[in-house]
């Protein structure tokens, strides 16, 4: 009887070993991601800067991926012509509202290159804010942003980050509590990107697109035509055969004016438009703000035949 007492202990403590591995690893709370609002901003420029990384999965494809359970935002007001070093002016913990923030920055699109650009050079009043993420088993995810004059930040986790602006969407739910992004009445002003378009110029399968011209003068709306998916699927898969490389997000004219400048939004059944400016008179003519291209006779002939009169 003694050998199955011995083997009955040995199970009991394998056992209990397995259940210490198994909550040991649902409480886990990564050493290297801060629990508390640091007292100062650590980075040198508006947004652009998270305390730690994370290795949560899919924080290399998505700024905010899975499901988080609470949102804490910590603001450091400042001014942009002297970033950097701002003192933390308070904090604010969201918990019903952190899966909607997570779902909107998550379908941003990303990048693990500088997302940045050119940007003119207004000063003023600047903001910048950290988001902390927490989750079920205790990971935890940063995103540094900022609110700013010229609209012209880098959101980051640290690992992947994007120049699609939500500055103020973040200063509203850091006021008032609640996730309510702000939509232009005009859609061709809408959001700018779609996760994926890193990779290809139109992700996914989109349902519907939309060509906007230039804003009209008398009351700065952007004539503007709406496809269905047929066509969409058609001109996504052209823009998609396209060589690409990764956007310099300038172009040099080649002659005309900006008058036939085109804004393609291509709509799905969830999360933001994919974005494609193509411009006739520029070199190279095709930009999603992460890649760019050159603008042949059959993407400006199938796009010109989309496009709303003139």
């Amino acid at each position: 009887m003694k050998p199955f007492h011995g083997v009955r202990v040995a199970l009991a403590l394998t056992a209990t070993c397995a259940a210490a591995v198994l909550i040991s690893q649902a409480v886990r709370v990564p050493s290297s991601v801060p629990a508390s609002c640091p007292e100062r901003w650590g980075g040198d420029g508006p947004g652009g800067w998270v305390p730690a990384a994370t290795d949560l999965d899919g924080a290399g494809e998505s700024l905010v991926p899975g499901e988080p359970l609470s949102a804490m935002i910590c603001a450091y007001p400042g001014d942009s012509t002297r970033p950097g070093g701002e003192r933390l002016a308070g904090s604010r913990i969201l918990t019903g509202e952190a899966g909607a923030i997570a779902h909107d920055l998550g379908y941003l699109p990303v990048t693990t290159d500088d997302p940045g650009g050119p940007c003119t050079q207004a000063g003023g009043a600047m903001t910048n804010y950290l988001i902390r993420f927490a989750y079920p088993r205790g990971e935890a995810l940063w995103v540094g942003s900022a609110e700013e004059v010229n609209s012209c930040v880098t959101t980051t986790n640290g690992t992947v980050g994007t120049r699609s602006y939500v500055g103020r969407d973040i200063t509203v739910a850091y006021r008032t509590g609640t996730w309510s992004p702000v939509r232009p009445d005009d859609p061709c002003h809408g959001p700018t990107g779609r996760r994926g378009q890193n990779e290809r110029m139109v992700p996914g399968e989109p349902v519907s697109v939309l060509v906007c011209g230039q804003p009209t003068s008398y009351d700065g709306r952007s004539p503007r035509l709406e496809h269905g998916r047929q066509t969409a699927e058609a001109l996504a898969a052209t823009l998609n055969s396209l060589d690409t490389w990764t956007s310099e997000k300038v172009c040099r004219r080649t002659g005309g004016t900006r008058d036939g400048d085109l804004r393609v939004l291509f709509g799905y059944p969830d999360g933001p438009p994919a974005d494609v400016r193509v411009s006739p008179s520029c070199d190279p003519g095709v930009d999603n703000g992460l890649l760019q291209a050159d603008l042949g006779e059959t993407v400006r002939d199938q796009v010109a035949r989309l496009a709303p009169p003139s």
